[in-house]
């Protein structure tokens, strides 16, 4: 890895730590309700609110109730998004004429947006109206994120709580997450990317002479700058365009295309500081983050390793790759050429370690290891930092697995933060970890089987299986970013990643939130001599390990039949 990436890394490490920072303290006092003065205003309307749709902010709501809660308000907005796409033809602010989307791929888009996935399989410029884009997936953009860090506020309280029925009120915190988090970060990036030259307008499109006269070229125009900004603090990663982040009009510069990568991690990382201050420990944080960050580092490394030494192919057909004064060298292909590939490489890692999706290259034309990371980070569960919330609770659902571990190595009950982890929070575990590899095997497996899945693939044998592997990776992890090349807006492909979208969701958040509910009811145990450190190098090693095992194990006869055999056919073959 050169200069450049190192001091990317570097600055991009550094500012996202001093703006988390503060964030995480705003967090904190978001989600304990304890809001300055100056606010009153604000209060007073949320209290209007919650009398308006009945609601008792006062009252707090066992794990049960809660999940429920969760469940019926995301099922209704599967129902909306679906309503406006199917019936988007004869809606307002449709100066194209778009016509209504089909069945399948409006149930895939419904499921995948409220599922904060936002795999898209059609082309947003030819496909959404401009009242679907908003009214549909801008706003989904918003309440999927909400979602996932209500979970995580949720299960810290479990751990923070001293034998408390409660975990909070479901509908109190969705509307204070949205409203005091969410709605003002994306106010300030949405402004700063129309002063930026994101484009926010309602205007049809527009047809333009090219350099090449007599041709034209269409312009598609709309309200890309809302979108853009929650599609990255909610680690959406829905475009606007079909090109996402490699657009100019989302992402015109070297200076968006950093404070997007910022934007992914910006919250993620801020619910860690949350969550030290939140359990009385903020080195309880640092330690999460720490383990966060080793894995980070390393998966930055060499995917920009694999991608500056090049493709041997292209090297063969007479292609110079070797840096200079006057090309980047490495392997350009698939890379957004603004940015070259310390900044493509960058965000790849960041995007798919974040619960993301938005995309600024094309990570199908990615050597095969180059391309091997960006699928086992999701594959890990997305706890590198993770998307908003889920990359916590994930993380923390490792982190009780590795002191079950450590119990079991010692011969004591585990504990985690002075509670007990006993035999129900690991049967909830064990379910949280492997519902995920369950939907991306079974649905690979059925792909590469059934015809209709076989007929979506334009490059057969290893590649090709890396794609179909991807794109159910992507699904279950509700990542939402595509190796591309796979011809997946099939109504076979929409039902089944529609399937894996919902179920790799919600099949971790249940259990995530029955773990909070056993949490909280019980007791905080005292500190003793024979208490495994939790905030140690120690504890940071064994919850890396613990990731790394337990998340990769799973998926290394695929990840054997993809990515690591395609490697060997490109630099050994004779």
């Amino acid at each position: 890895m050169n200069s450049q990436a190192w001091i990317l890394l570097a600055v991009y490490l550094t500012v996202l730590l001093l703006m988390a920072w503060p964030l995480g303290a705003w967090l904190v006092s978001v989600s304990e309700g304890r809001l300055p003065r100056w606010m009153a205003l604000f209060q007073a309307a949320e209290r209007w609110l919650y009398r308006l749709a009945g609601v008792d902010a006062s009252a707090g709501m066992g794990w049960r109730p809660y999940t429920l809660a969760l469940i019926v308000f995301n099922f209704l907005g599967v129902l909306a998004v679906y309503a406006l796409q199917r019936l988007q033809g004869v809606l307002l602010l449709n100066p194209q004429g778009m016509a209504g989307v089909s069945a399948d791929s409006s149930f895939n888009t419904a499921v995948s947006f409220v599922s904060n996935t936002n795999w898209q399989g059609y082309v947003g410029e030819a496909t959404m109206s401009y009242l679907t884009q908003m009214l549909a997936l801008t706003v989904q953009n918003f309440f999927s994120a909400a979602t996932g860090i209500v979970v995580v506020i949720a299960l810290i309280r479990g751990f923070a709580a001293r034998s408390s029925a409660s975990i909070g009120n479901f509908w109190v915190d969705m509307t204070r997450v949205t409203a005091y988090v969410l709605l003002p970060l994306s106010l300030v990036f949405a402004v700063f990317l129309v002063s930026q030259g994101v484009i926010q307008n309602f205007s049809p499109y527009k047809e333009v002479s090219t350099l090449d006269a007599p041709g034209t070229q269409t312009l598609a125009m709309g309200p890309v700058a809302s979108q853009e900004a929650i599609k990255m603090l909610g680690t959406n990663g829905g475009g606007f365009f079909n090109a996402n982040s490699a657009h100019p009009y989302e992402n015109p510069s070297a200076l968006t295309n950093f404070l997007q990568m910022l934007a992914i991690f910006l919250i993620p990382t801020a619910l860690v500081f949350m969550f030290g201050r939140m359990v009385g420990d903020s080195r309880q944080g640092w330690a999460v983050l720490a383990a966060m960050t080793a894995i980070f580092v390393v998966s930055v490394v060499v995917v920009t390793v694999q991608e500056q030494q090049g493709n041997p192919v292209l090297t063969q057909l007479g292609a110079d790759q070797v840096a200079s004064a006057t090309q980047p060298g490495g392997n350009m292909e698939g890379k957004e050429a603004r940015f070259g590939i310390a900044a493509t490489g960058l965000f790849a890692a960041l995007t798919t370690a974040a619960s993301c999706g938005a995309v600024n290259g094309m990570h199908d034309s990615f050597t095969p290891l180059g391309g091997a990371v960006p699928l086992v980070l999701m594959q890990l569960g997305e706890v590198v930092f993770g998307g908003v919330g889920t990359g916590l609770y994930s993380m923390l659902i490792f982190a009780m697995l590795a002191v079950f571990i450590a119990g079991l190595m010692i011969g004591r009950t585990p504990e985690y933060l002075g509670k007990k982890i006993e035999t129900y929070e690991m049967k909830m575990t064990s379910i949280a970890i492997l519902v995920t590899p369950l939907l991306v095997l079974a649905g690979t497996a059925v792909a590469v089987q059934a015809e209709a899945g076989k007929a979506g693939v334009a490059n057969p044998g290893a590649h090709g299986f890396s794609e179909i592997l991807y794109a159910f990776t992507s699904a279950a992890n509700n990542n939402g970013s595509a190796f591309a090349g796979l011809s997946a807006n099939t109504p076979f492909y929409n039902t089944l990643l529609a399937i894996a979208m919902g179920f790799g969701r919600f099949g971790v958040i249940v259990p995530v939130l029955a773990i909070a509910g056993s949490l909280a009811a019980k007791k905080r145990m005292a500190v003793t001599a024979g208490t495994l450190p939790t905030h140690g190098p120690l504890f940071v090693t064994l919850l890396i390990g613990t990731v790394l095992l337990v998340g990769l194990l799973n998926y290394v006869p695929a990840l054997a039949l993809g990515p690591v055999v395609e490697h060997l056919m490109l630099w050994y073959q004779k």
